[in-house]
């Protein structure tokens, strides 16, 4: 009870907790036999909770979450003045609605978080072995607390995070699979501590006296910081530095171990895997705020209307023939109608509002949600982009942004991995200033000269030796190992090489090919085979790769007891720290290879005396068990060694191109999209890339801001590129950024920059860092027009980009899946990038802007009759329609084909949006949701709603009868003839913006329709009062209304005559739009259409200007209309029937040309504009941003006088 009025108190005064900045652990909770005071601390039990809710919060949480969003907390106020006001409808006609769409919500969220409850309790409950004295107890896992000794045997999942002390291999190693944290299937092998691996059983644990000290929980899987002591008795602790590759992360699985023991040093939700499970910032859709804003809007209409409505009812009031209305005056008098109160008028203002309330579509988002959730499934179930090969599936890891994969205007995207395989294959090297490439399992000399053997055996001996790479020996079936004689030498498959890196396992791949052997390696040793003999290194210690440093070391004592520093990394940093060896002949190939593309790194050596090495020690001692800026710390130590090297050779390793790569960069460009390629290698080898994938082409012009040594210098660099781009502004530009360069420029000139890159056609910044990438997608992501962003990438280094970026997508690639758990949405292969935005994006979008769309459509053509009867009531506050019509109308009656429309509508097919990457650029920006199109929506919806009104009214003019025996009908009546066109009219609405009919839009628009009648007739043909006592019912004034009303056919010729005269101004808008103002898309469907329902394969296009024929012929491997409107490449030579040179399919006669052709305009000619000759041979990309031509073409024709050929250039405009 005091623990919890303390947190109550310290929660209402805003008091923070104080929190160490590092944490003490005692060993199995045995505190060190010092003198030394240690204050307690509290750590959370191991409990896991991934649930949102409990029994007692759920409702209240729930609730608060749901009327947060503005149409639900609207409709909860609408509900609550009906209640308290002498509402004209019945309050149930909000209230239903609305506890509907709650309803539906909360069961979905409670389900999923009763899912998420039971896994909970399956995690939190199992069975978990610790150290209680000298025997193993089981608990459940959520007992354990933080200095438990933990016991796990094979194949069990990590209950904690855990320091290893000791496991069943006597060197303390162990290895698991973190599938569960990161995605990498490959084994990993942790190490434990010297000082504990001997402590292997249960007795020795009891007697350990340790204690850890570490820094507080943080989410970086791949970081840790802290230091272990070990205490023996009447001697001084042993104090050992605890880093990554001691501490096993929760939810990893041991393999290959029988058993492991470890403490555990974060429990529960402190653990990595449970930090790096909270949601990250929220992204919203482009959708979502034009959403808000129509909200907005249309509250903002409906309070004119109420307004309206409330100031002509209180000038009505007071008009002189109100008081000689005998059946009105008494009635107005009595409620005090006529007083002009504020009371009066506000009350008057209120009931309004209620009776024109339903504008605002209140299922709309739930239909969304619904949408947005079923698209996401069916993102994860296309074949299309699923990678047999890798049996690898998309994955969309959000359902909110789906519409947005449809307005993406700038891609950024990482390079090795993504545009290529990341599969690295080692292809030449230099040793001592001469050129070896791979011949055959052998490296060959490119000219005469040779290393010296000593150069080459200690290259090769630094490839085989300066890495992180671990050594698994096969197999056999009995579990004893593979023969290892001396043809271990040569037997390539007697080692598996495993690495977190590619280019580490491909060079150690290579030096076993060449003949030096890497056997075994240990956290002690580094085992090798040269020329038959196994030599044995110690290994003293790993100096990790640091981007910073851009290089690692390993520091080894050779068996005649010398001490050497091997060291590999970029250019940039070995050839600056070495003083010897041929480093301008280095320089120069390391060039060559990267202009081949190939990917660098350089090779150094150093000795070191041993009082040279007992400093460094002692150094690096202190360093490693440092808590504080450990990092900075052991990078100043690092740097002491790495210092004076001899520099022995380089190494060029290829990694090839992803199949697709130069086609995928070419269709986004043609959409309009502009990549930006975002990569830490080093300038030449990313230019390269950039031209063998096209991200380059011949005829840009390259713009290099490299190498720039301050701000100043950088600053003119930009100011003269900007003056060249502004004197020939028709040159396509590339911009070259490397990393100290993008650091200036960001620094001091940051809108320059931006200016200069926006204005580029293909940005490449090279040498980059991970913070870096994410700095130069907010530098766009911010410009002034704010345009959408897409970052794409498949590593660690990559994820502050993709979390930047609107959008971030995941590669599915070989360095871990990192970039795959931090994303979006996730796929194997780059080339899906085409469908994923051209034909999901285009679907989603198009989808969801008519959805929103036409909910404020349907709602304005079907409440606005209330606001047209209040003229024609004495604005009267009386409602036309029953409280039942007015509750389904969007829950029941027009619910099921816009949520079924939202999920399969396909506006264009599949085919032709990857064949005419152009039409992205239709629905950028968001174009189907602007104010225009707004506009249109809701003038629709009001032109609907008066030809419903006033047509209906026409029937019932001079209370003229529609049935023989001339009854008359009432105000329920009309009202129930209204509502029937209303139903009608919006469904067939629906059906006119349908493209893709399936058995289960057929389905909704039945149910829809159909249902209607049979509801109606449910509820009009029975006194429901009579049978359930409610209310709602103590009416009988709809009472058979819908079935004498639909007996006569004058009511149902008045029903047709409405439809028909309801969509006729829709249908001349869009005839007019298709036929003088048709988009490309329209074009596109048009000429796709014609082509492929002529049975002849060529479709001639008569041009009016000197008889020119253009002909579309159809390709004959792949079947679709290759026209030269939809060719991807910007210029391209049409064939006329002069020079066909395709075959005719048999029985098509060749079409001929006439002698002196007619200018007839043919029927697929699409009427958007002219078609501009244009003489001149050479003319370059028509690629205008806001006025683009549909193309360039060399055509062949004949004059008219000498019947002579010639060839010339158009462009259609």
């Amino acid at each position: 009870m005091a623990s919890f009025l303390t947190r109550l108190v310290d929660t209402l005064l805003c008091r923070q907790k104080d929190i160490p900045e590092n944490r003490t652990i005692f060993v199995n909770h045995k505190p060190p036999p010092t003198n030394d005071v240690y204050f307690h601390q509290k750590f959370p039990d191991n409990t896991i909770i991934s649930s949102k809710y409990t029994i007692i919060t759920f409702l209240p949480k729930n609730l608060f979450e749901q009327f947060r969003r503005i149409a639900n907390f609207y409709f909860l106020l609408v509900a609550v003045l009906q209640l308290l006001i002498d509402s004209p409808v019945s309050p149930i006609t909000s209230i239903l609605p609305l506890v509907f769409v709650i309803l539906v919500t909360a069961v979905k969220q409670a389900y999923e978080d009763w899912l998420r409850h039971k896994a909970d309790n399956e995690v939190n409950k199992r069975p978990t072995f610790i150290l209680h004295g000298r025997n193993i107890k089981e608990i459940n896992s959520y007992q354990i607390n933080v200095g438990d000794i933990v016991k796990v045997k094979v194949e069990e999942e990590l209950p904690c995070d855990m320091l290893l002390l000791s496991s069943h291999n006597e060197e303390g190693e162990c290895y698991v699979t973190t599938a569960n944290l990161d995605g990498e299937t490959n084994l990993k092998i942790f190490r434990a501590l010297p000082d504990s691996t001997i402590l292997q059983d249960e007795e020795s644990l009891d007697s350990l006296s340790a204690m850890v000290e570490c820094e507080q929980p943080q989410p970086d899987l791949y970081k840790f910081i802290g230091r272990m002591s070990f205490y023996t008795q009447n001697q001084q602790p042993s104090v050992r530095s605890v880093t990554a590759e001691n501490v096993l992360l929760r939810g990893s699985r041991l393999k290959n171990t029988p058993f492991i023991y470890g403490v555990a040093i974060y429990t529960g939700e402190e653990t990595k895997m449970a930090l790096n499970s909270k949601q990250k910032g929220q992204k919203h859709s482009c959708i979502e705020n034009s959403m808000n804003k129509y909200l907005v809007a249309m509250l903002v209409w409906l309070l004119v209307q109420t307004s309206i409505a409330t100031g002509l009812k209180f000038w009505i009031d007071r008009q002189p023939f109100m008081e000689k209305s005998w059946y009105v005056q008494p009635v107005a008098v009595s409620y005090g109608d006529l007083t002009a109160s504020a009371k009066v008028i506000f009350t008057d203002f209120l009931s309004f509002l209620v009776l024109f309330n339903y504008i605002i579509p209140i299922s709309l988002y739930v239909t969304i949600e619904l949408q947005k959730f079923l698209g996401s499934v069916f993102f994860g179930w296309d074949l299309k982009i699923y990678d047999a090969n890798a049996d690898l599936r998309a994955k969309a890891n959000t359902s909110d942004l789906n519409e947005e994969l449809g307005q993406v205007e700038y891609m950024f995207t990482d390079k090795t991995g993504t545009l290529t395989e990341n599969d690295m294959q080692f292809r030449q090297c230099s040793v001592a200033g001469v050129k070896y490439i791979e011949k055959e399992g052998a490296l060959v000399p490119l000219n005469d000269s040779t290393a010296t053997p000593e150069m080459m055996r200690e290259f090769l001996l630094c490839l085989a030796l300066c890495h992180t790479v671990h050594v698994n020996k096969d197999q056999g079936d009995d579990g004893t190992d593979s023969p290892d004689g001396m043809n271990a030498a040569t037997d390539y498959t007697l080692w598996e090489y495993e690495a977190s890196s590619p280019d580490e396992k491909a060079l150690v791949d290579a030096a076993r090919r060449f003949g030096v052997v890497l056997t075994n390696n240990t956290q002690e040793y580094s085992e090798v085979m040269m020329d038959g003999d196994l030599v044995r290194y110690q290994l003293l210690h790993v100096l990790e790769f640091d981007p910073t440093r851009k290089c690692m070391s390993v520091i080894i004592k050779t068996p005649d007891g010398n001490v050497k520093v091997l060291c590999k990394g970029a250019e940039s940093t070995i050839l600056a720290r070495s003083v010897s060896g041929q480093k301008d002949l280095a320089l120069d190939h390391v060039n060559d290879y990267a202009l081949e593309g190939l990917r660098t790194l350089c090779f150094s050596s150093r000795d070191l005396s041993q009082s040279e090495y007992n400093d460094f020690h002692d150094q690096l001692q202190e360093a490693s068990t440092a808590l504080d800026n450990r990092e900075e710390k052991l990078n100043k130590v690092f740097n002491i060694v790495e210092q004076e090297l001899r520099l022995l050779g380089a190494t060029g390793v290829e990694d090839k191109l992803q199949d697709g790569v130069p086609e995928t960069i070419e269709a986004l460009r043609t959409a309009g999209i502009k990549v930006w390629v975002l990569t830490g290698d080093k300038q030449e080898t990313a230019v390269n890339i950039s031209h063998s994938c096209k991200h380059f082409k011949p005829h840009m012009q390259e713009l290099m801001l490299v190498k720039q040594p301050n701000g100043q210098q950088c600053g003119e660099t930009l100011w003269r590129f900007l003056e060249q781009m502004k004197a020939d502004p028709k040159v396509s530009y590339a911009m070259v950024i490397d990393g100290p360069s993008l650091f200036h420029a960001l620094e001091h000139h940051i809108d320059t920059l931006r200016d200069l890159c926006m204005h580029c056609v293909a940005v490449l910044c090279c040498r980059m860092s991970p913070l870096q990438k994410a700095e130069v997608v907010k530098l766009v992501k911010f410009s002034a027009k704010r345009p959408t962003t897409m970052a794409i990438g498949d590593g660690a280094n990559d994820v502050s980009m993709i979390q930047e970026a609107h959008i971030g997508l995941g590669i599915m690639g070989k360095e871990g899946r990192q970039a795959v758990r931090c994303s979006d949405y996730a796929f194997s292969r780059f080339k899906f990038l085409v469908r994923v935005l051209l034909v999901h994006g285009a679907w989603y979008y198009n989808r969801i802007a008519i959805t929103v769309q036409y909910f404020f459509y349907k709602n304005v053509a079907f409440i606005s009759a209330q606001f047209f009867f209040a003229f024609y009531s004495a604005f009267s506050e009386q409602t036309i329609f029953d409280s039942f019509y007015l509750t389904l109308f969007n829950i029941t009656f027009t619910s099921l084909p816009i949520l079924i429309f939202g999920i399969f509508e396909q506006h264009i097919t599949s085919e032709m949006l990857l064949k005419n990457p152009r039409l992205y650029k239709e629905i950028r920006k968001n174009a189907k949701m602007s104010w225009s199109q707004c506009v249109y929506w809701l003038l629709l919806g009001l032109i609907h709603a008066l030809l419903i009104f006033y047509f209906t009214l026409l029937l019932f003019k001079n209370d003229a009868s529609v049935f023989p025996d001339q009854k008359a009908l009432g105000n329920r009546a009309l009202g129930t003839i209204m509502y029937t066109c209303c139903v009608l009219l919006v469904n067939i609405k629906l059906c006119i913006e349908t493209r893709y009919w399936n058995w289960m839009v057929i389905a909704s628009m039945a149910i829809s329709v159909l249902g209607y009648p049979v509801l109606t007739s449910v509820y009009t043909g029975v006194i429901w009062y009579n049978v359930t006592q409610w209310d709602f019912f103590d009416t009988t004034s709809v009472y058979f209304v819908f079935f004498v009303t639909h007996k006569s056919l004058a009511v149902w010729l008045c029903i047709l005559i409405i439809i028909c005269a309801s969509l006729l101004p829709d249908y001349i808008y869009k005839t007019c739009q298709l036929y003088f103002f048709p988009s490309e898309s329209q074009v596109k469907q048009r000429s796709w259409t014609g082509c492929h329902s002529c049975p002849a394969l060529a479709c001639l296009y008569y041009l009016p200007s000197e008889g020119l024929v253009m002909e579309q012929s159809q390709s004959e491997d792949t079947g679709i209309c290759n026209q030269g409107l939809e060719t991807t490449s910007r210029e391209t030579t049409v064939h006329t029937i002069l020079e066909q040179d395709r075959s005719i399919s048999p029985g098509v006669e060749e079409p001929t040309l006439p002698k002196h052709p007619k200018a007839v305009k043919p029927e697929e000619f699409d009427g958007r504009g002219r078609v501009n000759p244009a003489f001149s041979r050479d003319i370059g990309e028509v690629m205008d941003e806001d006025n683009l031509s549909l193309g360039t073409y060399k055509l062949v024709y004949q004059t008219e006088d000498d019947n002579r050929t010639k060839e010339t250039t158009i462009t259609v405009l």
